[in-house]
C-alpha cells in the first residue's frame, strides 16, 4: 500500500486554482435586480407619503381649525383677530398644502419614471448612470421638502410683520425677539425631524444602493 503524504496533499490542494463562485455576468444580473428592487421600495414609500399627506390635507380642510394655534400667538402679540385675518391665514395654509402635494406628486412621478427606465439587460455604463440619476432625484426630494418647510416658516414671519404693520401694533423688542427665537427653534426641530426621518427611511435603502453602485463600478472597471 503506497504511503500517504499529508503535507504533499495539502500543498497540491492549495496550489489548485480557485474558481469564482459567480462570474461577472451573474453578479451583474443580481446587482441589477437588487438595485431595481431598492428603487421600487423608494417609489412605493413616496406613494404612501403622497396618500398620507393627501388624506391629512382633506382632514384639515374639513376641520378648518389648523390656524388657531398661530392665531393665538398673534393675539398674544396684540393682533386683532377678524374674519379677514383668518381668511388670509387659511389661504396661506391652503397654498402650502397644494404646493406640498404638487411637489410630492412630481417626485412620485420622477421615481416611477426612473424605476421604469431601469432594465436588467441594459448596458452596464448606462445602468450606472440611471442609478446615479435616481440618487440625485432622492436627494432633491429630501432637500425640496426641507426647503418647503423653510419657505413656510419665512412666510409666517413675513405675514406676522405684515399684520403688525397693517394694524399699527406696537410690539416690544423682547416680544419680537421671543417670537423669532421660537420660530427659529421650531424650524430647527422640524428640519431635524425631517432629516432623521429621511435618513432612517430612505438612508437605509440608499446605503444598500450605494453598495451596489460601487460593485457595478468595479465590474465596469474590470471590463474596460
Amino acid at each position: 500500500m503506497p504511503e500517504f503524504d499529508l503535507d504533499s496533499f495539502k500543498k497540491t490542494w492549495q496550489e489548485q486554482p480557485v474558481k469564482p463562485k459567480y462570474d461577472n455576468n451573474e453578479i451583474l444580473k443580481m446587482l441589477n435586480k437588487k438595485s431595481r428592487n431598492y428603487m421600487k421600495y423608494i417609489f412605493w414609500i413616496s406613494v404612501i407619503e403622497f396618500l398620507f399627506f393627501s388624506v391629512l390635507g382633506v382632514f384639515y380642510l374639513i376641520q378648518s381649525n389648523e390656524s388657531d394655534s398661530f392665531l393665538s400667538i398673534l393675539e398674544k402679540m396684540g393682533v386683532h383677530k377678524d374674519s379677514q385675518l383668518v381668511a388670509k391665514l387659511d389661504n396661506i395654509y391652503l397654498i402650502v398644502k397644494i404646493l406640498s402635494l404638487v411637489v410630492t406628486g412630481f417626485f412620485v412621478l420622477k421615481f416611477y419614471q426612473n424605476y421604469r427606465k431601469i432594465k436588467i439587460e441594459e448596458d452596464l455604463k448606462l445602468f450606472i448612470i440611471r442609478i446615479i440619476t435616481f440618487k440625485k432625484t432622492v436627494n432633491a426630494f429630501i432637500l425640496t421638502n426641507i426647503g418647503l418647510l423653510l419657505v413656510l416658516m419665512s412666510a409666517f414671519i413675513g405675514f406676522t410683520f405684515y399684520i403688525i404693520n397693517i394694524q399699527n401694533i406696537e410690539v416690544s423688542n423682547s416680544t419680537l425677539i421671543g417670537f423669532l427665537v421660537g420660530i427659529i427653534i421650531g424650524t430647527i426641530l422640524c428640519v431635524s425631524l425631517i432629516w432623521v426621518y429621511y435618513r432612517l427611511v430612505y438612508g437605509i435603502i440608499m446605503s444598500r444602493l450605494d453598495k451596489n453602485l460601487s460593485q457595478l463600478k468595479e465590474i465596469e472597471s474590470q471590463e474596460n
